[in-house]
């Protein structure tokens, strides 16, 4: 059972609280002061503290205590009492985070009230931290292609420090589920990640957004970065980030520390950063655009994201998944797929990336009648037109074509498709087309088809497109 803190220099008072909740079936412990508060605290947080506002002898007052609760244990309540209480007093205490104030001598039935209502405010708190870090930790990356694997493998190898890390890759390729993935597989995985999208906050309110504010009317009012203490903010898109603010953040990854907008104080913060572009930041650095010093302090670790294009073997994966996430999500049909909607999505262009493949399948599911396997005609760009269904429509260029040249063509572009489609896999290839690997491979060569590395495994492309040097011969 969660323990509630009574923290009083009084010793009668701190023993009558703790003697009336114990009867009432809470488990109590006691500090006398602000060292042995800290201790407890540090030992284990509890799950309410009862704290009063003046400590006879200590270092820390109630408010410095509270203070530094509210920053290292922002979801404990505290409840504040005193024996010298007056509105000041109170809204002082409120303004810091406290949950409620009670004056001495204070009746039992309201202590009571008060101690229940923030042990309630208590436990969902905690339910709700225990969610968020169960959706985090249940995002896993899925895939099994050459180039997704060397990503795991690098994120893997980073999950244990607590060293920076720059993820770059084109848009929608995923660079915050690596981020995620990150986070879930460290040591902070129970404390927030805080995503700070430096493309949609306007500039001039950025540096209020990162840093919080405190006001007369509103108190303190936390930023991002305060709610990340003791987890990760992900800066995602950071080039987009204002030059001011960029200033502020190398200062606050020196020094760990800031000062809110309207406020005095320092506040200390304990965070591991990870960020994101898709951008060139040398060219961005060369134009002014941005800093090179936080550039060198973000990009300790540097990951590449690899586009869909570069794991296509992974499209049927992901889209099973996809598929299973909406059902559960919203109740969308629970599809298969067809053979020859599988092989569709794995040629289609992907621009977006896997978040356009989760759009897609999205989509289909949404407009798809029935509840059978996905057909490649419901795929965009890909309905026959009416009446047309089974026919090859050709192009004009192709309809031009003697027929021997055209075959050739078709040919060439099919088997092109078919080797990108299974990741330069020549022997998956040839089971799907039905040929011998050996005539495979003389087929490819009469045709002048290569192959070259990409993203960890092995693409096709025409022999004319390349230096002599550049690809292998398959």
């Amino acid at each position: 059972m969660s323990s509630i803190l009574i923290v009083d220099d009084e010793k009668d008072i701190r023993d009558l609280i703790g003697d009336i909740l114990r009867d009432e079936g809470y488990l109590v412990r006691l500090a006398g002061n602000s060292d042995d508060c800290m201790a407890e605290i540090n030992a284990e947080p509890p799950a309410l503290m009862i704290l009063d506002i003046w400590l006879k002898d200590s270092r820390m007052d109630g408010i410095d205590i509270l203070k530094t609760v509210k920053r290292d244990n922002p979801d404990v309540p505290v409840v504040i009492i005193s024996g010298h209480g007056n509105i000041e007093i109170a809204v002082a205490a409120i303004k810091q985070g406290a949950y409620d104030f009670i004056e001495k001598p204070f009746n039992i039935d309201q202590l009571m009230v008060v101690v229940s209502r923030a042990m309630e405010t208590s436990r969902l708190r905690r339910e709700n931290s225990e969610l968020r870090r169960k959706d985090v930790t249940s995002s896993e990356m899925l895939g099994s292609s050459p180039a997704f694997k060397a990503l795991k493998s690098q994120l893997e190898k980073v999950t244990k420090s607590n060293g920076r890390v720059m993820l770059t890759g084109p848009a929608g390729s995923g660079k915050e589920m690596a981020a995620r993935f990150i986070h879930a597989n460290s040591n902070r995985a129970a404390a927030p990640f805080i995503s700070v999208s430096s493309a949609t906050i306007e500039p001039e309110r950025m540096e209020e957004v990162l840093f919080g504010r405190e006001t007369a009317e509103r108190g303190v009012e936390k930023g991002l970065l305060e709610q990340a203490h003791g987890g990760v903010v992900y800066f995602d898109e950071v080039a987009d980030m204002p030059l001011g603010t960029q200033s502020k953040i190398l200062r606050v990854l020196v020094e760990q520390q800031f000062t809110r907008a309207g406020g005095t104080d320092k506040v200390r913060v304990d965070l591991r950063v990870i960020s994101s572009t898709t951008r060139d930041l040398r060219a961005e650095i060369a134009s002014g655009r941005f800093r090179q010093e936080l550039y060198d302090r973000l990009n300790v670790v540097p990951i590449p994201v690899p586009s869909l294009e570069d794991r296509r073997e992974d499209i049927p994966e992901l889209t099973r998944h996809f598929i299973d996430m909406f059902h559960r999500s919203q109740g969308l049909p629970l599809r298969t797929l067809s053979t020859e909607a599988e092989a569709m999505l794995q040629t289609m262009p992907w621009p977006g990336n896997v978040r356009q493949l989760r759009n897609v399948i999205e989509r289909v599911l949404i407009l798809g009648d029935g509840s059978g396997p996905i057909d490649a005609r419901e795929l965009p760009g890909q309905e026959a037109p009416e009446g047309e269904t089974g026919r090859l429509v050709l192009g004009g260029a192709m309809a031009t074509l003697p027929l021997r040249e055209a075959r050739e063509v078709f040919e060439r572009e099919y088997l092109l498709t078919q080797i990108n489609r299974f990741g330069g896999n020549i022997s998956r290839t040839a089971s799907f087309v039905g040929m011998e690997r050996s005539a495979l491979h003389r087929k490819l060569k009469s045709l002048g088809v290569v192959t070259t590395s990409k993203g960890g495994g092995r693409m096709a492309r025409l022999d004319e497109d390349m230096d002599e040097d550049e690809g292998e011969e398959v």
